[in-house]
Formats: structure tokens, sequence, C-alpha cells
């Protein structure tokens, strides 16, 4: 299997995903692509919260393979791209497979405290904040296993494992862009 110029990024519940895939384009000069746009929207014309929709999803299997079909097929005709998707490794697996990882209680607050969420997931406590991001992972991991047979977190799946709870985005874009660009000259 050749190598793409495309990194996905995949990565815990407010791990910096959205933020870093921006930093990264901008660097690199890439487009990005957002399931998680995608995804949220659905959910909003339908009239339902993140965590509602995926417990709708979890019994309508199609709209996530249609999900995730959309990321591979976007791929196939672009180049110079970033995906940011919890399964872009697995939709296209010639990318450079990056997972953010991030504590849970750092997550729960960058959370809480994004304006960006407020539509499809309006929390007041950091509690309730928190709780909703387990039952989201848990419901996401099923979800996922039960329809593809895969684990979004066995970290075996990717090329590149960082950690962002003690980063800026800036240092978790460069370190980045630093093993992507090792992973293209192997």
């Amino acid at each position: 299997m050749g190598k793409r110029n495309i990194i996905t990024l995949a990565g815990d519940l407010a791990s910096g995903k959205g933020t870093v895939s921006t930093l990264i384009c901008d660097e690199l000069g890439y487009e990005v692509y957002r399931n998680g746009n995608y995804f949220r929207e659905l959910a909003k014309k339908m009239g339902m919260d993140v965590t509602s929709f995926n417990v709708y999803v979890k019994s309508h299997p199609e709209i996530d393979r249609q999900i995730e079909k959309s990321a591979a097929e976007y791929a196939q005709s672009h180049d110079n791209l970033v995906i940011d998707a919890r399964l872009g490794w697995y939709a296209v697996p010639d990318s450079f497979k990056v997972y953010l990882r991030v504590d849970l209680d750092v997550a729960a607050m960058r959370a809480l405290n994004d304006p960006n969420r407020k539509d499809s997931e309006n929390f007041t406590t950091f509690e309730d904040q928190k709780a909703d991001m387990k039952r989201r992972f848990e419901l996401e991991n099923e979800r996922y296993f039960n329809i593809y047979g895969i684990h979004k977190e066995d970290l075996s799946n990717y090329d590149y494992v960082l950690d962002t709870t003690n980063l800026k985005p800036e240092e978790v874009k460069d370190k980045i862009i630093a093993e992507y660009k090792k992973w293209l000259e192997v």
C-alpha cells in the first residue's frame, strides 16, 4: 500500500482534533474534511443533541456507514488533505493515521467552554459534560465494533499517538507535522 498526502486525525472527544486540523491545513496548505460536522448537522436536522443521535444511529447503521463512506469517497479524488474523523484511519488506510489522547477532566472542561459545541451539546455543569462524554465514548465504541468490527481506541491502528492534555494546539500541530514528514520519507 502506498502513502498519500493525507493526514487522518482521530482521538478522544475534545482532544483538539478540530483546532489542530485547521492549524495543520494552514501550515501545509491542505484542505480539511470533517466527519464530525456532518454528524452534528444530521443530529441538528433531526432535532437531537449528539448523544441522542449516537443512540439513534446505533439502530440505523446505514447512517454511520454513509458518514464514513463520505470520507473515503472524498479522499479518492483529493490529496493534500486532513481528515478530521473518528474512523478516518479506517476509511483511508494509506493516510498518516494520528490519534490524539486527552485526560477526561481536561476534555470535559474544554468541551464545556467551547462555544462551537453549544448548539449540539449544551451542558451547564462540568459533571454533566463529563458524564455525557463518557456515554458518547461508550456508544461510539459499541457502534463501531458492531458495524465495522473495530476498536477506534486500539492504538496499534495509528502511525502516531499524542497526548494533548498539557500541550497547546500549536505544539500539537508542530509535533504532528514533524512526524508526518518523517513518515513520508520512509
